[in-house]
């Protein structure tokens, strides 16, 4: 089978697989280019309220697959920076779902999303300066801002891989799962977050993101749609919200500042 990005929707949350497993999952050039355009098609999806993104088999994504870069490696790493900018602007909760292999373009995409899981066991890695590559400079920040500059540079500056135990001290991920669990727990948590509010969620994920010019988008949002009343009729008449506003559009893309 051919290397891929497949993907499904169901309950709404669309499951994005990283598929080539020959090369621990490996991205090829086809797969960066082809990840922001199925972004944007999900995004204009009602019935999608959340992400998860996860690799095919055991292992998460080992990387970028060398051997389909026929350009130079600015033009490789450009193509790596414009897929995780979009998948970090996606403007519904992202989880990355992981076991085995998060390494290299693999921990730049888990890094993009708003949440990561992993199962007991996997190992993570940022390894350019075993390649003696530059860092994206938008990668280094995104990355010491989830784990501080003291754990980002120790991961930049030795290219060592950590365990899951490390990475849940240091940030990298948010909940360790024991092995056999964690497609259990991402279906339930991401089917929680597909009941939320998803316009509560959309505002909140610019303005953790550092996103601070759009107070007024937000407030007319919040003024023009249901979600508020939907929200306290339900509190008060004791029944499950039934939300629906959805972004139309992709949202532009959060600025690092």
């Amino acid at each position: 089978m051919e290397p891929q990005l497949s993907h499904h929707v169901g309950d709404g949350v669309a499951t994005v697989v990283i598929d080539h497993p020959a090369k621990r999952n490996a991205m090829t050039t086809q797969m960066w280019r082809a990840l922001p355009p199925l972004l944007e098609e999900l995004t204009g999806r009602p019935d999608v309220h959340a992400l998860v993104l996860t690799g095919e088999g055991a292992t998460f994504c080992a990387g970028a697959d060398i051997s389909t870069l026929r350009g130079s490696p600015d033009e490789a790493q450009g193509l790596a920076v414009l897929a995780e900018e979009a998948l970090a602007a996606f403007p519904k909760p992202t989880l990355a779902a992981i076991r085995g292999y998060c390494v290299g373009g693999g921990a730049q995409l888990a890094a993009a999303c708003d949440l990561r899981f992993a199962q007991e066991g996997s190992l993570f890695g940022v390894t350019p300066a075993k390649l003696g590559i530059v860092y994206p400079a938008s990668s280094t920040r995104r990355l010491a801002a989830l784990v501080g500059p003291s754990a980002a540079k120790y991961l930049l500056f030795s290219g060592e891989l950590i365990d899951t135990e490390r990475a849940l001290r240091t940030r990298l991920v948010d909940e360790v799962l024991p092995e056999g669990e964690l497609d259990k727990r991402v279906g339930e948590f991401t089917r929680l977050l597909a009941a939320r509010s998803l316009l509560t969620q959309a505002s909140a994920k610019e303005f953790a993101n550092g996103r601070t010019d759009r107070d007024a988008y937000w407030a007319e949002q919040a003024r023009g749609g249901r979600d508020t009343a939907e929200g306290v009729a339900a509190f008060l008449e004791r029944r499950q919200p039934r939300f629906a506003w959805n972004p139309v559009t992709p949202r532009p893309a959060v600025r690092d500042e």
